[in-house]
C-alpha cells in the first residue's frame, strides 16, 4: 500500500497536525508513506519523521499546471495508489488524477464549519465529491452531512489521534505566576471563540487575579485579531492574558499549564484536546462537535454551553480551587484518550477500511 497525504500547509493546526500524524503512523505500517505540502512549509516540517518522503510544491495559484505536473511525476515515480488530501487540497489532488485516472482519492474533511460552508463551496465539494474513492470525517455530524449532500457514499468517522512523539526543543516559557497558568490551545479564528475566554478572564480577575490565560496559536493578523488585542485593553487584561501566536513545542507548553481549556462555538475533534489528555491536564471546554465523547462533565472534565461565560467561569473557579480535583480529571481524561484516541487503534482501522475500498 502506498498513500500520500496532502495539505496546503505545514503551520500549526489540527488539520495539518492530523496529516503529518498519518504520514508518520503509515510509515511504520505500510510500503510507502508520503506528505505534500502544496502552499507553505512551516513549523510542523520538524515533525515529519526521516522515513516519511516529503514534497513541497510550491502551489502559487488555485490551478497552477507547474505544480500539478510536479505531483504527477511524484505520484509516479513512487507509484502512489492513494492520495489523502486533507481539508480544501482536495483540488490538488483531483487536478492529478485527471492525468492519473487509477489514482483512488480518500479526502479527510476536518472542517468543523462544513455544515455551515457557503452554498458556492457547497456546489464545488459536490462537484468534486464525483472523484473521491472515499471520505473520512472526523465528527458525526459532518458525516451526515457528507452522505446527504455529497456524490461519494463511502464515508467513515475515525477519530483524531496524536501521540507523544515530538522532536520539538523547549523554547517557549509561559508569563504569569508558575502553577497558575490557564492554556488555550487553538489558532485565532472566529470559531474558537476567544471573546468568550476574555469574558471569563475579566470576571475571574475579580476574584483570582493571580490566574493567568495563555493564548497559543496562529494569529492571522486580520480583523479578528486586532478585535482580540482591542479587547484585551478595553478590559485591562495585559497582565492577565498573554498572546503567543504559533509555536512548535506545544509538549513543552501544555506541561507548563495547569489548566486547559476551549471555548470554541464549533469543532470536529480537537487535536488540542487529546494533547491535552495525553499530558494529563484538567479541562474545561464547550459542548461542542465530538468533545462530549472525550470528556464526560464532571468524570473526566467539564463541558458547558457554547457562549455561557457564567457556566465556564464556575466550572473553571471548581478547579482552581481544587487541586485534587484536577489531577483526578488529568489521570481520568488520559485514560479516556489513551483507550479511545490512540495511534495503534486508529490507524488499524484505517487500513483495514483503505483495503476495502
Amino acid at each position: 500500500m502506498r498513500i500520500v497525504q496532502i495539505i496546503d500547509s505545514l503551520e500549526i493546526g489540527g488539520a495539518e497536525k492530523m496529516a503529518v500524524n498519518y504520514a508518520n503512523a503509515l510509515s511504520e505500517r505500510i510500503v510507502f508513506s508520503g506528505l505534500v505540502t502544496t502552499r507553505r512549509e512551516g513549523n510542523l516540517k520538524s515533525q515529519i519523521s526521516n522515513k516519511v518522503s516529503y514534497l513541497f510544491l510550491e502551489r502559487n495559484r488555485t490551478i497552477d499546471f507547474g505544480a500539478t505536473m510536479r505531483l504527477r511525476k511524484y505520484c509516479k515515480e513512487n507509484k502512489v495508489d492513494y492520495l489523502q488530501p486533507h481539508s480544501s487540497s482536495y483540488f490538488t489532488a483531483i487536478l492529478v488524477k485527471i492525468f492519473l485516472p487509477k489514482i483512488k482519492i480518500i479526502w479527510h474533511d476536518h472542517n468543523g464549519l462544513s455544515e455551515f460552508i457557503s452554498s458556492q463551496k457547497s456546489y464545488a465539494i459536490k462537484i468534486a465529491s464525483f472523484f473521491l474513492s472515499g471520505i473520512i470525517v472526523v465528527n458525526y455530524k459532518l458525516k451526515n452531512w457528507a452522505i446527504k449532500e455529497l456524490f461519494c457514499k463511502k464515508v467513515i468517522y475515525f477519530p483524531n489521534f496524536t501521540s507523544l512523539k515530538s522532536t520539538a526543543h523547549p523554547e517557549t516559557i509561559l508569563k504569569g505566576n508558575p502553577g497558575k497558568q490557564i492554556l488555550c490551545l487553538a489558532n485565532l479564528r472566529h470559531q474558537k471563540n476567544h471573546f468568550l475566554l476574555l469574558e471569563v478572564a475579566s470576571a475571574l480577575k475579580q476574584t483570582n487575579s493571580e490566574w493567568s490565560f495563555h493564548l497559543v496559536g496562529k494569529d492571522f493578523e486580520d480583523d479578528y485579531s486586532k478585535q482580540i488585542f482591542e479587547e484585551i485593553k478595553t478590559l485591562n487584561l495585559e497582565n492577565n492574558v498573554y498572546v503567543y501566536g504559533s509555536k512548535n513545542d506545544t509538549e513543552n507548553i501544555i506541561n507548563q499549564s495547569e489548566i486547559c481549556i476551549l471555548t470554541s462555538d464549533s469543532e470536529g475533534l480537537p487535536v488540542s484536546l487529546l494533547e491535552y489528555g495525553l499530558f494529563k491536564k484538567p479541562v474545561v471546554s464547550t459542548n461542542v462537535g465530538e468533545i462530549p465523547l472525550i470528556i464526560e462533565n464532571d468524570s473526566n472534565g467539564f463541558v458547558v454551553p457554547v457562549k455561557n461565560a457564567e457556566l465556564f467561569l464556575q466550572a473553571l473557579l471548581k478547579l482552581i480551587h481544587d487541586q485534587e480535583l484536577r489531577k483526578r480529571f488529568g489521570i481520568a481524561l488520559n485514560k479516556t484518550v489513551v483507550d479511545n484516541n490512540s495511534e495503534d487503534a486508529v490507524i488499524k482501522n484505517y487500513i483495514n477500511w483503505i483495503e476495502n475500498i
